[in-house]
């Protein structure tokens, strides 16, 4: 027995020694110590050893297992040492270098140029609303005064999803269901987004943003439709700004006009980005159609009001100076860092 005990201390302390991981330590700890373990057989036979034998070899058992355990210990204490010291060679950190920059998103020029025109209108009073992207045929044409047949339908080149539902051409839609709901006064604009079967270029995209505004009271006049879009055109483009009114047809509005603004490059004077005029064209408008109240329920014999239309690209483009609307959408980030 002694002899065994001798060889089986040998043998563990041999093993630990040429150990160079922890994990073969601890299969040297179950393999000697374990339940199945060699010292752990030893004790399981000491019914074989004569009773005034057994409080030596019980001694020696627990002497073995002190010492293999205490090697065990020192052992895996080194180890441990030395796993942390190579994990600090690999894991250096040079705390002189400059820390690494975040890179913190910010609005998109669209974005930006909604957000200045939304605080204009709600600072005048009106109220921000929105409505459905796909619209049925009755609101997005027919309750605007434009029936079946009608050459505005072709001129807006039209994505239909059936002969009843489209993809709305423009947020008018949003204005005849405000006035449905015959909450009046109205004082509303309706910014959204908008499709029309357009090819992509410098100036043209299937898909785009509009912002439309509508006031519907007594006694309201293209007077205050002129200093609503004037008193619009200073916040946005400068105090110095003047609007031109030029006769235009619309079939929801009667009259109306196309409107444009001193150029804010040379202030009038004529210069490359006006093209020498002097103008900039920027929106449509015009007093709404007395048909097209009346088709909403409401009397224009009491009522009266005016609408406005301006493409929110167009905005962004003038306000900003870009020459090509594509690189709203082509997401170069490059372009974008520049808002």
């Amino acid at each position: 027995m002694r002899e065994q005990l001798e060889k089986i201390k040998e043998e563990a302390l041999k093993q630990i020694e040429a150990s160079d991981a922890l994990e073969k330590l601890n299969d040297i700890r179950v393999a000697y110590l374990g339940k199945k373990g060699e010292l752990t057989s030893v004790l399981k036979s000491m019914k074989e050893v004569s009773p005034e034998e057994r409080p030596k070899v019980g001694q020696m058992v627990n002497d073995a297992r002190a010492l293999i355990e205490a090697k065990l210990e020192e052992t895996k204490t080194v180890l441990a040492r030395k796993a942390r010291e190579e994990q600090m060679k690999r894991e250096v950190i040079d705390v002189t270098l400059p820390a690494k920059k975040s890179n913190v998103g910010h609005s998109h020029p669209n974005t930006i140029a909604l957000e200045e025109v939304e605080r204009i209108f709600v600072g005048m009073g009106y109220e921000v609303v929105e409505g459905p992207e796909v619209e049925y045929d009755l609101y997005n044409f027919e309750k605007l005064n434009i029936p079946a047949n009608h050459p505005a339908k072709d001129e807006q080149d039209t994505f239909y999803i059936n002969k009843d539902i489209v993809l709305r051409t423009q947020t008018s839609p949003v204005q005849v269901r405000s006035m449905e709901q015959g909450k009046l006064p109205i004082r509303m604009i309706a910014p959204g987004r908008v499709f029309r079967s357009d090819e992509v270029d410098a100036t043209h995209s299937p898909s785009f943003h509009q912002i439309e505004g509508l006031v519907i009271d007594r006694n309201i006049t293209f007077a205050d439709l002129k200093g609503t879009l004037a008193e619009f055109a200073k916040e946005l483009f400068g105090p110095e700004t003047k609007v031109k009114f030029r006769p235009h047809h619309f079939p929801f509005t009667e009259p109306s006009a196309e409107v444009d603004v001193t150029c804010f490059k040379c202030g009038g004077s004529g210069c490359r980005f006006c093209k020498g005029s002097g103008w900039i064209e920027i929106l449509g408008c015009g007093m709404v159609h007395p048909h097209v109240l009346e088709m909403s329920g409401i009397d224009s014999e009491e009522y009266s009001g005016f609408a406005f239309g301006v493409g929110l690209e167009r905005i962004a483009l003038l306000k900003y100076e870009i020459d090509d609307m594509r690189l709203l959408y082509e997401n170069d980030i490059r372009f974008l860092k520049q808002f």
